[in-house]
């Protein structure tokens, strides 16, 4: 059964739309409790920056995200007290229970394991989380360069042809301007 940082994890990367690496290298001093806000300004890649320069981003969080990362905070601090002399101060959100960064094969196990419970299925890994972050947005009809500026994509045609997904099962729009236009 996956633990409660995966879960928080996860929850984190579909209430934003953040990519895996950078959630994996986000750091305390890049979260604000109080006003509720995450920086997104480094990741997991070679040499620790964003994907892109236009990655780089400053994004308020839903209320369930800022809650989930109260508690990882205290879960965290308990870690700490527990793993006394083994722990690795490193200032990461998300960490073992010894303070190392969580290494992202265990994170898609856990993360598959997630999906398993959920009835979705073993085939998922956390980067389609931005798919669905964007496709959810989306179906809420926030426009695409929105969407777009704060997935942190660099051009709209990405957040359009690669992330979104229609989530409607049946396009309607036609059928009924015609019902309109030819009603009897």
């Amino acid at each position: 059964m996956p633990g409660p940082t995966a879960a928080r994890y996860v929850l984190l990367l579909l209430m934003t739309g953040i990519r895996p690496e950078e959630a994996r290298a986000l750091r305390w001093d890049h979260v604000d409790l109080d006003a509720g806000t995450v920086a997104i300004w480094r990741s997991d890649r070679a040499g620790g920056d964003t994907k892109t320069a236009r990655s780089r981003r400053t994004l308020k969080l839903p209320e369930i995200a800022l809650s989930a990362l109260r508690e990882r905070r205290a879960a965290q601090v308990a870690d700490r007290l527990r793993a006394g002399e083994l722990w690795q101060a490193s200032d990461l959100v998300f960490t073992t229970t010894i303070g190392t960064m969580l290494d992202q094969r265990n994170i898609r196990r856990e993360f598959r394991q997630i999906t398993k419970v959920a009835g979705l299925g073993e085939d998922w890994v956390p980067r389609e989380l931005r798919h669905t972050f964007v496709s959810i947005m989306s179906a809420g009809g926030v426009p695409v360069e929105e969407i777009a500026r704060v997935a942190g994509h660099k051009q709209t045609s990405t957040t359009e042809l690669v992330y979104r997904r229609e989530l409607r099962p049946v396009i309607t729009t036609g059928a009924e301007v015609m019902d309109k236009v030819f009603a009897r």
